[in-house]
């Protein structure tokens, strides 16, 4: 449990936000590539989205104006969810203000596993199924988790600026240093390669069990990874609600 209790803690170290984001990252790797399986959108991440507003906007259909924006709005309302939730434990100096809302996305992780098939008929004014809507939400909520417990370096749903990244540390590891230089050799950055080169298997494991699970099990198999979600975020809820009890107890009115 001290483990789990370290991995969402408001402390953090590089290894615990390399392993809070390598499980993230797998996290989102499953939803994505599963969620296209039945979906037909990957909903990790916003770039499609963000150029299908822009074909929408510049071919004059409406419907792909208000897939891509609902998405878009979803996704931005699941990270300011983040960072309400995350400046409100702050403010009452708690030790579980990364796992609100991870406990969140949990909460909301677990109907879409057990009601997943219902849900894709529930139509919304976005042209598109509330599952599109609330994966959207939930992987705006994760990212912005992996964001602000690393301070910006880790983002666990898309892996654009990871494969970027480890590009080029890859790039530096295979210079060869033939002449000295003034501002002196080029070295690559250790740290910076193992963390996206772990992000970006994590992502690819997680692809490969979420398209599996789907394949064989259907949303059902969401739930593990809810359970998983829960596991983590729980340990430091707890110990927090002996901080919130006085917060939480209001004088009697007479």
């Amino acid at each position: 449990m001290r483990r789990f209790l370290v991995l969402t803690s408001r402390h953090r170290a590089p290894s615990t936000n390399l392993a809070l984001g390598m499980l993230l990252a797998f996290n989102a790797g499953a939803i994505n590539a599963g969620g296209f399986l039945v979906l037909h959108q990957y909903t990790s991440h916003m770039t499609g989205f963000t150029s299908q507003l822009a074909d929408g906007l510049a071919l004059g259909q409406g419907r792909l104006v208000l897939t891509a924006l609902g998405a878009l709005l979803a996704f931005v309302a699941g990270a300011a969810a983040t960072a309400m939730l995350v400046n409100w434990g702050r403010q009452r100096r708690l030790d579980s203000i990364y796992a609100l809302p991870l406990l969140c996305e949990a909460l909301l992780m677990f109907p879409f596993g057990l009601m997943g098939a219902i849900t894709l008929g529930w139509q919304t004014p976005f042209t598109v199924p509330l599952t599109v809507l609330l994966l959207s939400f939930i992987m705006g909520l994760q990212n912005a988790v992996s964001s602000k417990t690393s301070g910006g370096r880790v983002r666990t749903t898309h892996m654009t600026g990871n494969v970027t990244d480890l590009g080029m540390e890859l790039g530096k590891l295979l210079y060869f240093n033939r002449a000295a230089s003034q501002q002196g050799p080029v070295r690559h950055d250790r740290a910076k390669l193992r963390l996206t080169g772990g992000l970006l298997t994590a992502f690819v494991l997680g692809g490969i069990a979420g398209a599996l699970g789907f394949t064989h099990l259907g949303f059902v198999c969401v739930v593990p990874l809810a359970a998983l979600l829960l596991a983590i975020s729980l340990p430091p809820l707890w110990r927090d609600l002996h901080k919130l009890r006085p917060l939480l107890a209001r004088p009697r009115r007479l």
